[in-house]
């Protein structure tokens, strides 16, 4: 790398991307081979060695303390002190004044240094990630996703700060599964597969299809495998949903054997009507309908219990219990069903986590393996195959690729057209458009609250979905048609 350049590193789940980073940072040490930083032989022992070197990590999970004010974040370890009598102690002010300086110095001025980091949004908090790098004169910046949780505007201006950096020479690696974004930042890509080094391009020479093909090793003939299938009858019907703010009046139904695309802005009330129906946060008002019958859905356990499962958009702190096992995840959807005498069937809990793997190919070396030591796809599939073991009559997918590399989406998008091929109802939220117009079979647009437009798959072109997401709120809201803008 030289200074002043975006370096892509590209790779499906498990190739390798975060050992060759956590490498580079001195949180792992290299079995063989050797780093140059200037030319010259380094080492480290620690991430603190590798800091000293100029070399700043911000990982996919922020490292922040949430307690701690934005300042206090930034220089967390190396914090300005000054010397009272015998002691030296940290100084406040001195603290203060460098940490507005270094946001200014990214152009961001919105932000109090005096706040406490757990009350910003992952934009915010990404952006202090980022001053605390800076903070140390970092040379080199490791970012690993960091668009993976961030809305359209903090993407924008997250493009903004690395464009910046860019020009005062600092050099960046930038992970992402995302090919448009190495695309639009990158100057040259590097891609691995199974942990070896497979190529390095300058980004002008190559195109997606060379990338994923370097990825994956193959071809992907088609991201978005939609069978054909008989849509039955209504299994899912909501009626006239409420659960103020961002549930609103909300109608629709599922059939049997359908996907249907839910559609929108962040802050839309996607996934908050998906946790409404799942009873996260129980509805105020209105019905939910399972096969014909009104249920009541108060909390998650009544939603299992009459079959609807959820694979939430946070896998980390709504899917996962990381610090377990794949067995132990794999199983709490069902642990009622695997418990003989109050104890768990050990064989059957084993062999259930053991199909999960080979149904949806999780890379593990076994059904003991720790979730957190899974990469960010496989975890992914780590949560799909939890609920598929309940054996549920709805599906409800939100953002059920985020983080997830192409090769990987593509199996996951074969398993969800094969399940609705068996007579699944599936309802899918995804913030990627072409995901959603490769895999529904119709697609209803959400904007503040309310669903605003429903398209058949014949219909749901792109020009019309954006169009409906990005209408003005002014412009009135009635009573729904059979297909397009709700008028």
């Amino acid at each position: 790398m030289v200074p002043g350049e975006v370096h892509a590193l590209l790779g499906e789940n498990g190739a390798g991307k975060s050992t060759l980073i956590k490498i580079i940072s001195g949180v792992y040490k290299p079995d063989g081979g050797e780093m140059r930083l200037d030319g010259k032989l380094v080492a480290f022992s620690n991430p603190r060695e590798a800091q000293a070197g100029g070399i700043a990590t911000i990982y996919q999970e922020l490292s922040l303390y949430p307690e701690l004010t934005v300042a206090e974040n930034i220089f967390m370890g190396h914090a300005p002190r000054r010397q009272v009598g015998p002691v030296k102690v940290v100084n406040w002010s001195e603290m203060t004044v460098r940490a507005k300086e270094i946001l200014a110095s990214l152009n961001i001025h919105d932000l109090d240094v005096r706040r406490k980091v757990g009350s910003l949004s992952v934009g915010n908090r990404q952006r202090v990630e980022i001053a605390k790098a800076l903070s140390i004169n970092a040379r080199i910046l490791i970012m690993d996703e960091p668009t993976a949780a961030l809305t359209e505007a903090d993407v924008i201006r997250l493009f903004e700060i690395v464009r910046l950096l860019r020009q005062r020479g600092v050099a960046i690696i930038y992970i992402s599964h995302r090919l448009g974004e190495v695309f639009e930042l990158a100057d040259r890509v590097t891609v691995l597969r199974d942990g070896q080094y497979v190529g390095t391009n300058e980004v002008k020479d190559v195109t997606p299809d060379h990338l994923i093909s370097m990825m994956v090793g193959r071809t992907i003939d088609n991201l978005f495998p939609k069978l054909d299938t008989t849509v039955g009858a209504p299994v899912l019907e909501v009626r006239n949903l409420w659960n103020k703010p961002l549930c609103r009046d909300v109608s629709f139904q599922v059939r049997a054997g359908e996907i249907v695309g839910l559609a929108g802005l962040v802050g839309s009330g996607r996934s908050e009507l998906a946790q409404t129906i799942f009873g996260f946060t129980p509805a105020q008002s209105g019905e939910i309908i399972l096969n014909g019958q009104t249920i009541r859905v108060r909390n998650p356990g009544d939603a299992m219990k009459h079959g609807i499962a959820y694979v939430p958009e946070d896998r980390g702190t709504q899917g996962l219990i990381r610090e377990m096992r794949i067995r132990e995840n794999v199983s709490l959807a069902v642990l009622k069903t695997l418990t003989r005498t109050g104890f768990i069937n050990s064989p059957a809990e084993r062999d259930l986590a053991a199909h999960a793997i080979e149904q949806l190919g999780i890379r593990a070396y076994s059904p003991e393996q720790l979730v957190s030591k899974l990469s960010g796809g496989n975890q992914q599939k780590v949560v799909v195959s939890k609920w598929l073991a309940s054996k549920p009559k709805v599906l409800i997918m939100d953002e059920p690729t985020r983080g997830v590399d192409v090769g990987a989406k593509a199996e996951i998008h074969r398993l969800i057209s094969e399940l609705a091929s068996q007579g699944l109802a599936i309802l899918m939220i995804s913030s990627e458009l072409p995901e959603v117009l490769g895999m529904s079979d119709r697609v209803l647009v959400m904007r503040e609250g309310r669903i605003v437009a429903e398209f058949a798959r014949k219909d749901a072109t792109q020009e019309n979905v954006v169009s409906a997401m990005m209408r003005e709120a002014s412009e009135p809201n009635g009573v729904p048609t059979p297909q397009g803008v709700l008028q």
